[in-house]
């Protein structure tokens, strides 16, 4: 009930000043994966209150490294660091939202959803290990389905990614071998042979372009540029199709819901109707705002969305946060302090 008051509070007090404040261009820089939910989050917020977000979208690493650099009002990385990186460099990390990452191929005559794959097999594709769409392990698991006898071109991310990272991070837990010969990590030394894009708009562009093509897109890019999702097996060996609904199942397994600890990942929740590869996304702003009109117009974008874009995570193919985990975000904007430690990360939520 506490929370809940002082969520109302917020939004009391946000309605009654965010609007009427001068117009503010801020910016944002990162994630590629969570470019959808900012473009959306974005248009609402300079609708009802005039302010502007600047958002490139230019994939998690870039994200961390320009607000380490303090060049951007926040960072935006679908990898939260951990507790020594934040202090270290003076940061706060919050969640934003949840998401699915979505094998995706471009194959003749094969429909959404018709083309099964399971965690082995993706990754023996991933490792360079499985050269074509007819392979005898590939025919197992889609009995009846015409697999066209074409080369298998995979196609990777070529910057610093987060949805690479969990991505990883699913088939290291899914296959013996991954995790010696890649590891989990954010930029991947891969094969020579696969084609490399940047960003999660390149990968979309690159699969769309290239028939026998096969990557990984978070579920937002599936819908904008047409592309074909695969069945993936999860850890309880169901087929699934990837969906807003599979993604809120995952979430439900975790410990973001059991414990609000939002720092571990998503992937391989064992659990029935779980999507295997569900992610989440997060922000990430300065400890100690040097600057803080910088600051304080993306501290507001965060507490005013979190108050009204519920539906508009909805829409964006996203999953909005637990209520206790949404909470803690509220919690830890109200921490930001300028210089002299007067906490004005209080003015946006009104705590």
């Amino acid at each position: 009930m506490k929370q809940k008051i002082s969520l109302a509070l917020a939004a009391a007090w946000l309605a009654a000043t965010v609007c009427s404040a001068w117009a503010d261009t801020f910016t944002g820089a990162g994630s590629s994966a969570a470019a959808p939910i900012y473009r959306s989050w974005g248009a609402a917020y300079e609708k009802a209150t005039s302010n502007k977000l600047v958002y490139e979208s230019a994939g998690s690493s870039a994200g961390v490294r320009k607000i380490k650099a303090r060049e951007v009002g926040y960072g935006a990385t679908d990898v939260a660091p951990t507790r020594a990186e934040l202090e270290k460099d003076g940061l706060l990390v919050f969640p934003i939202a949840i998401t699915g990452i979505t094998p995706v191929v471009n194959l003749p005559r094969i429909a959404d959803g018709q083309l099964r794959l399971n965690g082995n097999v993706l990754a023996r594709i991933f490792m360079g290990q499985l050269s074509q769409w007819n392979a005898p392990e590939i025919a197992q698991l889609n009995p009846g389905l015409a697999l066209p006898n074409l080369p298998i071109k995979v196609i990777v991310r070529s910057d610093g990614s987060g949805t690479t990272y969990n991505y990883t991070d699913y088939l290291a837990k899914v296959h013996p071998d991954w995790q010696a010969q890649f590891g989990v990590k954010s930029s991947i030394a891969w094969p020579a042979q696969f084609i490399a894009a940047k960003g999660s708009e390149g990968v979309s562009k690159a699969v769309r372009d290239t028939v026998g093509g096969i990557s990984y897109v978070d579920f937002g890019y599936v819908r904008e540029y047409q592309l074909t999702p695969v069945q993936l097996a999860n850890a309880t060996g169901e087929f699934l199709n990837p969906s807003s609904e599979s993604f809120r199942t995952a979430l439900s397994a975790s410990d973001w819901v059991s414990s609000g600890n939002f720092t571990t990942t998503l992937t391989n929740m064992n659990r029935r109707g779980a999507w295997p590869i569900t992610m989440g996304t997060f922000a990430i702003v300065p400890l100690v705002a040097d600057q803080p009109q910088d600051i304080l117009p993306a501290l507001k974008f965060f507490a005013w969305s979190f108050m009204h874009g519920d539906e508009l995570v909805q829409q964006s193919s996203f999953v909005r946060l637990p209520t206790r985990v949404q909470a803690a975000a509220f919690r830890i904007i109200a921490s930001v302090k300028d210089k002299t430690g007067n906490p004005i990360g209080m003015q946006v939520t009104g705590f």
